[in-house]
Order: structure tokens, then C-alpha cells, then sequence
């Protein structure tokens, strides 16, 4: 899909913190950077880098990066222009983001759902975590990076190679309070999940 919808340069996780500086609200590294920052070393090559915000703080994000040009996901596998002054509905959780039309994609937003203080799976709202724990032991002062367990519950789904790489990295040094959310998790959203036997 990348290669049909433009090249990607992924910005370094580091340098987001300059990027979204004037965002003004909680947002996350995610994807397989935020997992290779939990291990403390990059593990293999990154087409992308995403970063997690809250669905509903979307709009603020587009406004304090107007001068960047996005695209949502709608529908997925498609891209298409997002306006500064557009509000997305629930069904688009993937943005594309770049700083002009002719320049390569440097980040993707993925919107999460939240209630009541709680992080919503979107795929089974009967996972849910309070925001707080959304940010992993590799956090720092400066830059919120998503948990480890929640990371690997979203790349459960499709399970493509890097997925299952980032897996496998992960779960030998996964504290034991994490390994068990991510088998209760997977225990509710898919019971016949490979992962299952190993965690």
C-alpha cells in the first residue's frame, strides 16, 4: 500500500518530540518503534512510525499541525485529503501525515478510542485499561510510549511476519504482569490465537 500511495521517510521517534511539541494533548509512541524502545534496541528496520492519540483529540492535532498535509484512511487501503476544519468519525483511526503533498510520509496518527478515564480495544471494548497505564516503562519525561502488552494486542490481529518478529523479540523479557493482560486480553478478543500457548 505504501508504495501506491507515495514513499515513506518515517521520522525518528526522537525527533517527535520536536514535531508535536505544540500538540496539546497526551499523545503516544506506538507501533514496532515503541516496542523496540522497551527493549532498549532497534531490532529491525521500520517502514513507518505511528503515534497514538485519542479519538476524540483528534481535531486539536489537526489544528496545531494545519500546515502539515494529512490523509485519512477512509476506507482503509485508501487514502483521502483531511481538512483542517473536518471532524472524523469513529469508523477512521488511520492518518497519514507528511509536511507537503510532493514530500514523503513521515508519520501515521492512530485514533483510540477512550470512556471514563478508560482505553477502549477497539476491536472488543470489554479490554479496556485506565489512560495512565497506556504509557510503557520505556516512557520518559518527554515522550509517552505506548505498553509493551498493548502494542503486541494490536499487531495480534493481522499477524504478519514483523508482527510475529516483534513478538518473539518482546515475550522473553515481557514481566510476568504484562504477559498475563496480554493472555487475558487475547482470551477474550480471539480464544484460538497462536500467541496463546506461548504466553
Amino acid at each position: 500500500m505504501a508504495d501506491e500511495l507515495g514513499c515513506w521517510q518515517p521520522l525518528p521517534p526522537d525527533d517527535l518530540v520536536a514535531v508535536l511539541a505544540q500538540v496539546p494533548v497526551a499523545w503516544w509512541l506506538a507501533g514496532g518503534w515503541a516496542l523496540d524502545r522497551y527493549l532498549g534496541r532497534v531490532t529491525r528496520e521500520h517502514a513507518d512510525t505511528d503515534v497514538q492519540v485519542r479519538h476524540r483529540d483528534h481535531m486539536q492535532v489537526r489544528v496545531a499541525l494545519a500546515d502539515w498535509d494529512m490523509h485519512a484512511a477512509d476506507p482503509p487501503g485508501t487514502l483521502r485529503p483531511w481538512p483542517v476544519d473536518e471532524e472524523l468519525g469513529p469508523h477512521i483511526h488511520d492518518i497519514w501525515c507528511r509536511r507537503s503533498p510532493n514530500a514523503p510520509w513521515q508519520f501515521q496518527l492512530m485514533l483510540a478510542e477512550d470512556q471514563h478515564g478508560m482505553w477502549l480495544y477497539r476491536r472488543d471494548s470489554r479490554i479496556r485499561l485506565p489512560l495512565d497505564a497506556l504509557a510503557g516503562p520505556a516512557s520518559t519525561s518527554s515522550l509517552r510510549v505506548l505498553a509493551p502488552e498493548i502494542q503486541l494486542l494490536y499487531k495480534s490481529k493481522a499477524l504478519r511476519p514483523k508482527d510475529q518478529q516483534d513478538f518473539d523479540a518482546v515475550l522473553p523479557v515481557l514481566e510476568a504482569q504484562r504477559r498475563q493482560w496480554l493472555r487475558n486480553a487475547l482470551q477474550l478478543a480471539d480464544p484460538s490465537h497462536p500467541w496463546l500457548h506461548q504466553l
